[in-house]
C-alpha cells in the first residue's frame, strides 16, 4: 500500500525541520558507542563497585566484560496501582536473562506519582513536571555506563513518557518497554460517569460516591478507561518499543509474566555486542514519531500526548508542532470507541482485535511508516500479531506471535479502515486571537462542536466550581479558566470541572471551557479548548479576556476566538493574579526551577533543549578519535557491528 499523500507531506516537512538537530543527536549517539561492553570504559574500582554485592555466578559475567550487562530501570511503587505488579517483574527479567548468557541489574527507580489520587489536589501542580524528574532519574541510572541496553518498566501519564525521554538521552543503548497490562474490568465506565455527575449534582452521597469508585478502581493494573495511561501503551507498540501485542495483558497471569520474560530476552539479544543491534535513538526517529501521533488520532487517545509527543520527538531531535496533529487528523480515521469515547473499556478493545489489528488496518490504508525499526528489526508489519503462550521450549521465553483476527470481533468497538467511526481523528487545533490550543472532539456530539456565549473568567478551578456549586452558572457561558499553565502552577489537570460542565450540557445549556491548563486525558463530551498558548505568564492573549465577552469556540472551522472589538482589545493590560498559594507547599517549591525554564506547550510543556553540535572531534570511551562527519539520517547508519 503506497503512504497517504498527507501523511507523507508531513513527514517530509518534520524531516527538512529538525535536520539540523537530528544530525546533532545522532552524533551524539555514535560519540557515545564503545567497542565492547558498556563497562570496558570503567577503571578497575569502578568496575568492582558496579558487581560488588551481586551472586557469583553473575559477578564472574561482569567482571569478565565479555557479555552484555541489561539495565532494570522501574517506576514501581504499590500504591500506584498500574505500577503494583512490577514488584515481581525484577526477578523474572534476570532470571530470563541469565538464560541467554547475559545479566540483567537493577540500575535505578523513578518517581510514579498518581493523577487518579492527585487529581484537584495541590500534588497535581507537579504532575506534568514529574515526566522531567523522571527522565533525570533515568539519567542517573544509567549514569554508572555499565550497561549495554536497558528495559523500562513503567505505564502510566508522565511516567512512560519520562522513561523514553530519558532512554533517548541514552540513544545509543537498545531499550525495550515492559508494560504490566490493565486490571481486571470492573464497572462499566458509563456508570461511573454517572455517579459522579449524580454527585456533583448533590444527588449521591460521598458514601456513595467512593463505593462507585472502588468499583471501578479495585485491583492491580492501570485503570481500564482510554486515557493517559492506556493511550501510552498504544504509543508503546506502534513505536516498536514494546513486544507486539503486549500492552493489554492483565497483571499477575503467565502470559504476562512470559512476555516480560521475552522483553527481557530480547533487550540482551540486540545490544552492540550482537548481530542485530537496535539502539533506541534510531528506532525513535521521524517516521516512527509520525507514527505514534497517527496511532494517538486513530484510537482517540488522550490530548495529553500533544505536550508528551513534542517533547519526547524534541529529546530525539526531531521537532514536531500543532500543525503536524491538525493536518494528520484531518486524514486518520477513528478506528476505535474505547471510553469517554464509547462505552468499552480497554480490555473490550484488546478482545476486539487490540492493537495489532489497529496497526494492520493504518499499514493497509497507508497510513502509517512500515519502514521502521522497531525492537524486533525492520518493519512495522512484524507488530500486526498478537501473543499467546506457547508448550515448545523453542519459542521465545514459552511465547508465540500470530495474526491478530481478520475480522474485528465487536465493530461497536474496533473496525477496519474501509468502515471507520469516523473519518477524521477528532482531535482539531483551534487558533485566533486567544492563540493557539488543542480541542479532542471525538466524544463532542456534533451539535456542540460550536459554542458562542459570553466569557466568565476564573483564575482556578476551586472558583468555578464555587460558582457552580452556589447555582450561578445555569446559563450559556464560555468558561475561561486561566492562570493554568506551566509557568503559572505547573498546568494541573482540570479534570474536576468535567462533571459538572457535563450537567450543564445535558441540562440544555450551551457551555464549552477555554482553558492554559489540562483537562483529563479522558477528555469528554464537553467541547473544550485547552493548552492554550502562549499561556498568560508568557504574554498569552487569554489575559485579555473579560467577563462578558463574546468568545466563538469552533472546532468545525478551526477558530478561538474573542469577538471584542480590535482597538478595545488591544487598548486592554493582560491580568495578574497573585500565584504565590501555587508555589509553595506540598513540595511545590522544590519545582520552581521547572515552572522558571519551561517551554511553551505547544513545544512540549518540557524544561531540556534540543541536541546542540558537538565539537569537530571528539573522544569515544575506548579512546579512538571521532570526527564531525556523522551522517544525518538513519538510513546512512549501519546497525550491524563492524
Amino acid at each position: 500500500m503506497a503512504v497517504h499523500p498527507v501523511l507523507e507531506s508531513v513527514t517530509a516537512r518534520i524531516i527538512e525541520r529538525s535536520r539540523p538537530s537530528r544530525a546533532a543527536y545522532l552524533a551524539h549517539l555514535e560519540a557515545a558507542r564503545t567497542k565492547g561492553p558498556q563497562r570496558g570504559a570503567l577503571a578497575c574500582t569502578n568496575l568492582a563497585h558496579g558487581f560488588a554485592a551481586f551472586p557469583a555466578n553473575d559477578k564472574l559475567l561482569l567482571k569478565e566484560v565479555k557479555k552484555p550487562s541489561v539495565a532494570i530501570v522501574s517506576a514501581y511503587n504499590d500504591m500506584l496501582s498500574a505500577h503494583q505488579p512490577f514488584e515481581t517483574f525484577p526477578a523474572i527479567i534476570k532470571d530470563a536473562v541469565r538464560k541467554v548468557g547475559a545479566v540483567a541489574q537493577f540500575a535505578g527507580g523513578t518517581p510514579a506519582m498518581c493523577d487518579g489520587v492527585t487529581q484537584g489536589q495541590p500534588g497535581m501542580e507537579l504532575s506534568l513536571f514529574s515526566r522531567d524528574a523522571i527522565a533525570m532519574s533515568v539519567a542517573v541510572a544509567l549514569s554508572h555506563n555499565m550497561f549495554d541496553s536497558a528495559l523500562f518498566l513503567g505505564v502510566c501519564d508522565k511516567i512512560v513518557p519520562g522513561l523514553l525521554i530519558g532512554a533517548l538521552h541514552f540513544g545509543h543503548l537498545p531499550a525495550v518497554f515492559v508494560p504490566a497490562g490493565p486490571m481486571t474490568t470492573g464497572i462499566s465506565n458509563k456508570e461511573k460517569a454517572a455517579i459522579r455527575q449524580r454527585y456533583a449534582k448533590g444527588e449521591a452521597t460521598r458514601e456513595e460516591l467512593l463505593e462507585g469508585e472502588a468499583k471501578a478502581y479495585h485491583g492491580a493494573g492501570t485503570c481500564t478507561f482510554y486515557g493517559t495511561a492506556n493511550s501510552n501503551q498504544m504509543l508503546m507498540e506502534v513505536m516498536g518499543l514494546h513486544l507486539p501485542g503486549a500492552a493489554f495483558i492483565t497483571p499477575g497471569t503467565p502470559l504476562r509474566d512470559a512476555l516480560t520474560a521475552a522483553a527481557a530476552q530480547r533487550a540482551a539479544v540486540i545490544t552492540d555486542q550482537g548481530n542485530e543491534y537496535l539502539p533506541v535513538g534510531h528506532i525513535v526517529d521521524e517516521k516512527s514519531i509520525v507514527n505514534a501521533v497517527v496511532a494517538l488520532l486513530a484510537t482517540g487517545g488522550s490530548t495529553n500526548h500533544t505536550l508528551h509527543l513534542p517533547a519526547i520527538a524534541k529529546a530525539a531531535g526531531i521537532i514536531i508542532d500543532w500543525n503536524d496533529f491538525n493536518e494528520l487528523s484531518a486524514v486518520v480515521p477513528l478506528l476505535a470507541r474505547v471510553y469517554p469515547n464509547g462505552d468499552a473499556d480497554v480490555n473490550h478493545f484488546h478482545a476486539a482485535g487490540g492493537t495489532g489489528f489497529v496497526i494492520r488496518e493504518l499499514l493497509d490504508a497507508g497510513l502509517l511508516h512500515d519502514d521502521v525499526l522497531t525492537v524486533l528489526g525492520k518493519g512495522l508489519r512484524k507488530h500486526t500479531v498478537e501473543p499467546f503462550l506457547s508448550d515448545n521450549d523453542g519459542d521465545f521465553a514459552g511465547v508465540v506471535w500470530k495474526d491478530v483476527p481478520a475480522v474485528s470481533a465487536d465493530d461497536k468497538v474496533l473496525r477496519p479502515h474501509t468502515n471507520p467511526f469516523s473519518p477524521d481523528g477528532g482531535m482539531v487545533l483551534v487558533k485566533g486571537n486567544l492563540g493557539r490550543a488543542i480541542m479532542k472532539v471525538s466524544a463532542v456530539k456534533e451539535e456542540h462542536r460550536v459554542v458562542e456565549a459570553p466569557a466568565i473568567v476564573f483564575d482556578s478551578q476551586e472558583a468555578f466550581m464555587a460558582a457552580y456549586k452556589a447555582k450561578q452558572l445555569d446559563k450559556d457561558f464560555v468558561a475561561v479558566v486561566r492562570f493554568q499553565g506551566p509557568r503559572a502552577n505547573g498546568m494541573p489537570e482540570l479534570h474536576a470541572l468535567t462533571p459538572a460542565l457535563a450537567n450543564l450540557q445535558d441540562a440544555g445549556r450551551k457551555v464549552a471551557l477555554v482553558t492554559d491548563g489540562r483537562m483529563s486525558g479522558a477528555s469528554g463530551k464537553v467541547p473544550a479548548a485547552i493548552h492554550v498558548s502562549p499561556e498568560i505568564l508568557a504574554g498569552g492573549p487569554l489575559g485579555l479576556v473579560r467577563d462578558g465577552d463574546l468568545i466563538r469556540v469552533d472546532a468545525t472551522r478551526g477558530a478561538l476566538e474573542a469577538l471584542v472589538p480590535t482597538d478595545v482589545w488591544h487598548a486592554r493590560a493582560l491580568a495578574h493574579a497573585d500565584l504565590t498559594p501555587n508555589s509553595v507547599g506540598m513540595g511545590r517549591e522544590l519545582f520552581s526551577m521547572f515552572r522558571n525554564s519551561v517551554s511553551e506547550a505547544e513545544a512540549g510543556a518540557t524544561t531540556f533543549p534540543l541536541p546542540s553540535p558537538i565539537p569537530t572531534t571528539v573522544q569515544l570511551h575506548d579512546g579512538n578519535p571521532v570526527g564531525n562527519t556523522m551522517p544525518g539520517s538513519d538510513e546512512d547508519y549501519s546497525m550491524k557491528k563492524d
